[in-house]
């Protein structure tokens, strides 16, 4: 294991990225997003990725000094075109401007067509909780060409991940964010579980013929995501479908060989609301602050430390990563170098 700063893992990330292509604005977007899946203890949506992300470039699927376009717009909503860039960048351009509608009007929805990875999701929720503002993002169109997911009952894969978010402001600034995807696990932790030679919890995946199992060579081998929870998981899976690609229109906007096969025809809906909209905002805090203690406080059940709200874990592992640094897996490591290397970068 080796410990970046923050501030070593950015500067890493720009050279590779724009030795590859991007321009300084979107080496910046991509890098600080990527060291905040970091920082906020997501290291699955980290530099992880990088190899992908420079794979993409080299096909020409992603473009890495594309910038987004707004398409279609009115006072409160807007369709924002990313133009296969980096999906951070997309979607940090689409949360600004809804967050500067909101500002004017209350609330304002933006979709996103021609979106590529975007990384963890929760951190564009948190960039209007910052402005005081409650904030939804919703995604789809994943599984048009790779579907990995099977709906409730199901035994073949139709549907993808779909994750979504939702944050919320606080007093104290620690946003409470809900930051999930829709099936029981994430592709990333089946490979990282096969890396490690490890099994999976009982009730992520079915074989190839629709029978549960706990082996990543089963799902690699023709098997599927489950949903989590059950009818209640796949009905928020198809919701996200419904708002990330149906409602968006992103089909209509999707370029062959762009893209990549998993995000060709991805999209999002985002929405952001101000949250004084219907009491003063004082008072919505203090009715906030009131149910994270009353939650807090709850006795932890047995093999349980205690009791935590939606964003408690990102709030205490930012705190401490930008103290102590950002732990990093060698493996992780050894392959940003090796990219860097190939793209002529003698030192990082």
């Amino acid at each position: 294991m080796l410990i970046k700063t923050a501030d070593e893992l950015n500067k890493v990330i720009k050279k590779i990225i724009i030795k590859a292509g991007a321009d300084n604005r979107n080496a910046e977007l991509l890098s600080k997003s990527l060291v905040s899946s970091h920082l906020s203890g997501v290291d699955t949506h980290g530099i992880r990725f990088l190899p992908l992300y420079i794979e993409q470039i080299k096909s020409g699927e992603l473009i890495p000094n594309a910038w987004p376009e707004i398409i279609k717009e009115t006072k409160n909503t807007v369709l924002v075109k990313g133009n296969y860039t980096f999906g951070q960048v997309t979607a940090a351009f689409a949360m600004n401007l809804a967050i500067k509608k909101a500002v004017k009007f209350g609330i304002s929805i933006v979709g996103g067509v021609q979106v590529t990875h975007t990384g963890r999701i929760g951190e564009y929720v948190e960039m209007a909780t910052k402005r005081k503002m409650i904030a939804f993002i919703f995604t789809g169109g994943l599984s048009e060409e790779t579907p990995v997911a099977v709906p409730y009952g199901g035994s073949k894969s139709v549907l993808h991940t779909n994750p979504f978010a939702i944050g919320f402001p606080t007093v104290n600034n620690k946003p409470i964010t809900i930051d999930i995807a829709t099936t029981s696990i994430s592709g990333v932790k089946i490979h990282i579980a096969k890396e490690k030679n490890l099994n999976l919890p009982e009730g992520c995946i079915v074989d190839k013929n629709g029978n549960p199992s706990c082996s990543p060579d089963d799902f690699y081998n023709g098997g599927a995501l489950l949903p989590f929870g059950g009818h209640k998981g796949y009905s928020l899976m198809f919701a996200n479908e419904i708002l990330g690609r149906i409602f968006t229109n992103s089909d209509d906007y999707f370029e062959i060989n762009k893209g990549g096969a998993v995000w060709r025809h991805s999209g999002f809906t985002i929405i952001v609301f101000k949250g004084d909209l219907f009491s003063k905002l004082d008072k919505y805090y203090i009715r906030t602050d009131e149910l994270t203690k009353r939650i807090r406080s709850v006795p932890p059940a047995k093999n349980f430390r205690e009791v935590l709200v939606p964003g408690d874990y990102e709030n205490r592992t930012r705190d401490q990563r930008i103290k102590k640094g950002i732990p990093i897996q060698e493996n992780e490591w050894d392959a940003i170098v090796k990219i860097a290397k190939e793209l002529g970068i003698k030192k990082i």
